[in-house]
């Protein structure tokens, strides 16, 4: 059953940044990838019918970063507001904020303590039946052979126009689906590789998804 936004979350809404967020850099020797990921993600989402899971308060961040926002934002279903979230918080976790940039090169990714990131996994995977998150895109990576064409249309980044394959827009009206119900496993949460597909490689292949310790509870 759809939970309705409480007060509470509206108030957490307010506190969202909507900087430029998620980008890597093209390392020496990968050719840059079309992929229309951009700096613009939607501000605001329609509700999403998500898991009617309580919303946790013990949610251990090495950093002191308040999870309750973003479990609350899942609990409600806004989705796209708590994928927004999850991009500001890895800025914060990899040292980017504190050397003032407002993206993450994908040599950040292994200063993300992995306590953060199970606090966060486990949260995208609760409250959506476990359809989403970075493990859960993780193993459709590795069915995809490495190949990330062939991973972007696993996880429903791509479309059609006409004949022509492309990846989906998220600036303007975005082509990304806010749905528990209606995307494919692993679409949320999203990863700009504009600049290449490092950074997203680099953070399924963080050690703390070696394994499924992630899942305990705290």
């Amino acid at each position: 059953m759809m939970r309705a936004p409480s007060t509470v979350t509206l108030a957490f809404f307010a506190l969202l940044c909507a900087s430029v967020q998620g980008f890597g850099v093209v390392p020496a020797g990968e050719s840059r990838t079309q992929v229309a990921l951009s700096d613009a993600p939607p501000a605001v989402s329609d509700a999403s019918e998500v898991a009617d899971v309580a919303i946790p308060t013990n949610l251990p961040s090495e950093k002191g970063i308040d999870y309750v926002p973003l479990a609350t934002m899942l609990a409600t279903g806004q989705l796209a507001e708590a994928d927004q979230f999850t991009r500001d918080a890895l800025i914060e976790l990899s040292g980017a904020k504190d050397k003032g940039r407002n993206f993450v090169y994908f040599t950040d990714v292994k200063r993300i303590p992995g306590t953060d990131l199970a606090t966060i996994e486990r949260l995208w995977s609760e409250f959506s039946g476990g359809k989403f998150g970075y493990s859960v895109q993780k193993r459709k990576y590795r069915q995809s052979k490495g190949d990330f064409e062939a991973f972007c249309r696993k996880i429903g980044w791509t479309t059609k126009e006409g004949e022509v394959e492309r990846k989906k827009r998220w600036f303007g009206a975005s082509e990304f689906i806010y749905d528990v119900k209606k995307a494919p496993e692993g679409h949320l949460p999203l990863t700009s590789a504009l600049r290449g597909t490092s950074l997203i490689k680099n953070i399924l292949a963080h050690p703390v998804f070696d394994d499924e310790e992630w899942k305990k509870q705290p």
